[in-house]
Formats: structure tokens, sequence, C-alpha cells
């Protein structure tokens, strides 16, 4: 027969529930088992720490433009990478830890490499692509090829 021991308590109540730190928690400690049972050669990138976090990313289909809008927070220009091989847009780049004078003692925040994919249609106009990064939002304004956009058809009597 086991026996169950009894859970150990911290004597102190905790400051505040803190569910996103749990989160987080729950998330690294899930990594690590994954790779203590598939091993370190797993080939997704989404569970190795080089590949970073992806940032969140709306996208908009309006009459003759895809629009995406990433969130990224405290990212300079020169920090940002978007390509476009084929038909697949890719955002990379990374936010910079900053220098700190006194102990960091809770951190939310991320920071390191990101990167974001998403296959565009087969009708967009690559050559054409504007990226504009204000107040931390990237915007991607991805135009629709002329034979792709809507158009009204309009019907003739005989």
């Amino acid at each position: 027969m086991s026996q169950v021991l009894p859970e150990r308590r911290p004597s102190t109540p905790p400051d505040r529930w803190e569910p996103f730190s749990e989160l987080e928690q729950v998330t690294q400690r899930m990594r690590r088992m994954l790779e203590q049972t598939i091993g370190g050669g797993w080939p997704s990138p989404l569970l190795t720490e080089g590949a970073g976090w992806s940032p969140f990313v709306d996208i908009e289909e309006q009459d003759d433009t895809y629009v995406l809008e990433a969130e990224l927070p405290g990212v300079k220009r020169d920090d940002v990478n978007i390509e476009v091989v084929g038909n697949e847009l890719s955002i990379t780049g990374e936010i910079k830890e900053k220098e700190r004078k006194g102990a960091l003692r809770r951190r939310t925040r991320r920071t390191g490499r990101f990167e974001y994919r998403v296959r565009l249609p087969e009708q967009v106009d690559a050559s054409k692509i504007e990226a504009s990064l204000d107040q931390g939002v990237l915007t991607i304004r991805v135009p629709k090829s002329e034979r792709s956009q809507r158009q009204k058809i309009e019907i003739k009597s005989k």
C-alpha cells in the first residue's frame, strides 16, 4: 500500500496570484518534459530555445490588399527583418534585453529572437509590399494583384 506524504507549503502566504507567471512555468516544464522524452533533436523550432517566440498578429483582407498588424512593443526598426520568399512572408527580429542597474525581481516582458511566418495567397503583388512601424505596431500592406481583385460584372439585358 502506498502512503501519501503531506504537501509542504510555505509558511508565508503568496503576495498575489500571478496566472501568467504560472502559465510560463507550465510551458517551461512541458518543454523540458518533451526534450527529455523525445530528445534534443526534435525538429520543431517551437520547442527549441533559439526559436524564440511569435508576436501577436492580425491579418485583415480588404478589397485590394491584405493588412498584417504585428504587436512589437519596444522593437526598433533596425531590429526587424521582413522577407518574402515565394508566397511566404516572414517577420523576424530581436528585442534586446535592456541594461539594468538594479536586481530584476520579476520578468514578464518578452525579449530575444522572434519569428512569424504566414503563407500568402498566390495572387499578391510582392514587389509593392509596404511596411511601417509606429508605436509598437508593425503594419505590412500586401497588395493583391490586378487579376485577383474583386470586380463587379454588369448584367446586360437582351
